[in-house]
């Protein structure tokens, strides 16, 4: 298995059938190359949700093929022109990478619930999701707050453009903030308990998991009291993704990141781990020349 799923470079070869782009192009591939073009979803552009079920970038199954599909960790790949996205060149071009997943997986909740200006956004968890939650949401004019158990993350949110922040292992902080927001992103990837959260929501409000969690209890009166709901989002389709892109290009939005040499890339697993990182290790896959010609 070869991973890698949030990619972007420049393309050094087209195929005949090719219109889009030309040879020299920046260009991104993020979590998907392919789906069954013909249902519902993929008719609707939400390729994400085909019901055939879409190919992913990597560990999937070529739908013509049947043979595997290798990702970015990489020096090359070739995509169907239909899965490839335009990369702003006003951007850096290696921080430019996670928004093919993080980026994409909070904006397409933002826009299909039409969060903007006047809306007040939590976003749950300070991490590579969560950190572009927070920028998103304030760049769509959302008042942002993040709710982390980390005092020490606070200082960081308000870097990252969030106007409030809430402790939410204080009760007194949780108490203070019910009946505060209108959308909640949760991005806890860990079994948590959602009902102290949904206790923050306005009537109508709406807590949308992105995180990949396992099934957490909900208290029936804290969504029927309040007629709040409870919702998943998955990553977004390709002209979604591709809007997500023009609109960090207006915006001037990246992910933050650290590049590292694909030898380092165990020593950063290792950081990631822990926490110790901010917010994404990127690879520069020119480092897999070096590490093929030096393997010691």
């Amino acid at each position: 298995m070869v991973p890698g799923h949030e990619i972007v470079g420049r393309v050094t070869a087209v195929g005949e059938g090719v219109s889009r782009f030309q040879v020299g192009d920046l260009a991104g591939v993020g979590v998907m190359i392919d789906s069954c073009q013909h249902c519902e979803s993929c008719a609707e552009g939400l390729e994400q949700y085909c019901e055939n079920g879409h190919t992913t970038t990597y560990n999937s199954r070529e739908k013509d093929t049947g043979n595997l599909t290798f990702g970015g960790y990489s020096t090359s790949i070739v995509v169907t022109e239909k899965f490839v996205l335009r990369v702003p060149g006003s951007l850096a071009l290696e921080a430019v990478a996670p928004l093919l997943c993080a980026g994409i997986t909070m904006y397409s909740p933002l826009k299909h619930w039409k969060i903007g200006k006047g809306h007040r956004v939590a976003v749950v968890g300070l991490g590579g999701l969560g950190h572009m939650g927070i920028k998103l949401a304030a760049a769509l004019g959302a008042e942002v707050t993040l709710f982390t158990t980390s005092q020490s993350k606070a200082a960081d949110a308000l870097r990252l453009g969030a106007h409030h922040v809430v402790i939410s292992s204080e009760p007194d902080a949780m108490k203070a903030a019910r009946g505060s927001f209108d959308f909640i992103l949760s991005t806890v990837p860990t079994k948590h308990d959602l009902n102290p959260y949904l206790r923050t929501l306005k009537r109508d409000g709406q807590l949308i998991i992105v995180g990949a969690i396992d099934p957490v209890g909900v208290h029936g009166g804290m969504l029927i009291s309040h007629r709040r709901s409870v919702a998943g989002s998955n990553i977004g389709g390709v002209a979604e993704t591709q809007e997500m892109l023009d609109f960090c290009g207006e915006h001037g939005i990246v992910a933050d990141i650290e590049l590292i040499n694909i030898q380092d890339i165990n020593t950063a697993y290792e950081r990631m781990v822990k926490n110790d990182v901010k917010y994404r290790f990127v690879i520069d896959m020119a480092s897999l020349s070096t590490a093929e010609t030096n393997p010691d």
